[in-house]
């Protein structure tokens, strides 16, 4: 195959993905990541977006075998957060000069439907930011709900696009659901963003090959491809973690196929590589989502081992950024950072 003809390509068989996602040769993967930067540059332009993140709770009702939040891990110091406190924390993130507040939990129906409706209309009333809601699976009538109540974006990751293997990591959970929550959420006006989990075990390059082409078929306005990090007491404890490079390709290649959406430079990815965030803004990222959940319940939501960043003040964090950004000649987003289908549209 010729590299070039692909890369420039306006539409990518999945033949074609699966050839860059194996790339393996250094200057190859450098034109690879090149041309994500330039496709990235077309259609987001230089601004980052930062995404202001509260984990609210770390109780979860499922035990997917590879989240250290799974219902079956007592060795977790279960928290949470009253509505008080995630407003308050709301208010530090829009004082901090971001536009996006990400309301994410385990699966936790403690936090009923009104509750949550409370949590996203006190939060609105302070000021014009985006809410997006990371909630795991609810009830459709909730997701109504919340919409009314001022949510903008709902962020659901299908994690695989094979059946089989979701059907393993997921127990008791079919990937036709998730799906389907996935069109419902875009059905009834939210941005949605979905995405995959690199590196699993028995997971295979075409497999992540399908996820970006599932992406597509989704439609979606956000897409994050993070990497598997093996977390304590879990099934999947001693497996390996996912490679950098593995997934900075697929964060490469997600940016050239689906060109107009935003795409996360993932804590996880810093996780792995100190440098991860900035190797990711290279190749094709346009987010980035720093932490302000308040001690001492951050520390506490250990999904896997030692995450980046848990011991620094969250009110530092953006400061942090910036400096990191503008090294590399890009700018922090003053914006909410909606869909880029909404000006492609307009």
């Amino acid at each position: 195959m010729n590299l070039r003809e692909i890369l420039y390509k306006p539409e990518l068989t999945k033949e074609e993905i699966v050839y860059l996602l194996s790339l393996t040769d250094e200057e190859d993967i450098n034109k690879l990541y090149e041309r994500a930067d330039e496709v990235r540059k077309e259609y987001c332009g230089d601004e980052v977006h930062l995404r202001g993140l509260i984990d609210f709770s770390n109780y979860c009702e499922q035990n997917c075998l590879y989240c250290g939040l799974r219902l079956d891990n007592k060795n977790l110091s279960r928290y949470r957060m009253t509505p008080d406190e995630i407003i308050e924390t709301a208010k530090h993130i829009i004082n901090s000069g971001i536009f996006t507040i990400v309301l994410q939990s385990g699966e936790d129906s403690y936090y009923d439907t009104d509750v949550i409706a409370y949590i996203i209309y006190s939060i609105k009333q302070i000021a014009d930011v985006a809410i997006t809601l990371c909630l795991g699976e609810r009830g459709f009538n909730e997701y109504q709900t919340w919409k009314i109540a001022g949510a903008d974006r709902y962020l659901l990751k299908h994690e695989t696009a094979n059946p089989k293997l979701y059907s393993i990591y997921h127990l008791h959970q079919q990937l036709n659901e998730r799906l389907a929550h996935i069109r419902y959420l875009k059905k009834i006006g939210y941005q949605v963003g979905s995405g995959n989990i690199i590196g699993l075990p028995m997971q295979t390059i075409e497999d992540i090959a399908d996820d970006i082409l599932l992406c597509k078929e989704l439609d979606l306005d956000m897409a994050a491809f993070g990497p598997f990090i093996p977390s304590p007491y879990t099934p999947y404890r001693n497996k390996k973690a996912a490679s950098v490079d593995l997934t900075l390709k697929t964060m490469a290649v997600a940016r050239i196929v689906l060109k107009a959406v935003h795409i996360p430079a993932t804590t996880a990815l810093a996780t792995i590589d100190e440098n991860g965030r900035i190797k990711g803004l290279k190749a094709g990222a346009n987010v980035v989502m720093p932490d302000f959940t308040p001690s001492p319940y951050r520390e506490k939501y250990e999904i896997y081992a030692n995450r980046r960043c848990v011991g620094d003040d969250p009110r530092s964090c953006r400061s942090c950024l910036q400096l990191q950004i503008e090294s590399i000649g890009r700018k922090i987003s003053t914006s909410r950072g909606d869909s880029l289908k909404m000006k492609i549209d307009s």
